[in-house]
């Protein structure tokens, strides 16, 4: 399953906030997006909402009948990453738009554009807007969990040192 959640890019810290504000015992969606609000500078529920669906795509949070649920994964830099990509919509694709040279947002939304599903396309009277923002925080969290490198011009694969941190 991949998840279409791109609130703006935090910190891992922020994450590890958020994350251990939750239960180890499921509670409600109300209740844990009240949660991260309250353990957070997240003011708005519907902003709450997102981060906590973004937790659970990066295997942070987990969901059962009951409501949702803090799992005991460790927030290593390495396996975020890669639970982001393989998890998130669209992250693969602007990750193969990446080259050694910077890309500007635009041209990575231009990667992306054809990939968003026609629903979504639908569901927004300025549908190009709405996924312009959340290609942006896609690359900004990319940038958190080391996939890529934030230039002046720019997204870049990281290099050298920056894939090493």
């Amino acid at each position: 399953m991949r998840y279409k959640v791109a609130p703006p890019a935090r910190s891992r810290s922020f994450l590890e906030t958020a994350r251990e504000a939750l239960p180890l015992v499921p509670d409600s969606e109300a209740d844990c997006c009240r949660a991260i609000q309250t353990a957070t500078d997240v003011s708005d529920r519907e902003t709450a909402q997102k981060y906590l669906v973004l937790l659970q795509a990066l295997g942070l949070v987990a969901e059962s009948e009951r409501g949702y649920y803090r799992t005991r994964t460790d927030l290593d830099r390495a396996d975020l990453a890669t639970a982001f990509e393989e998890s998130v919509f669209g992250v693969d694709v602007l990750l193969a738009a990446l080259d050694s040279e910077s890309v500007d947002g635009d041209t990575a939304f231009d990667a992306l554009r054809a990939e968003i599903p026609r629903w979504e396309r639908e569901r927004h009277t300025d549908w190009e807007s709405v996924w312009q923002e959340r290609t942006a925080n896609l690359l900004e969290w990319a940038v958190v969990f080391g996939l890529a490198e934030k230039t002046d011009d720019g997204y870049r694969l990281p290099t050298g040192d920056a894939a090493d941190r």
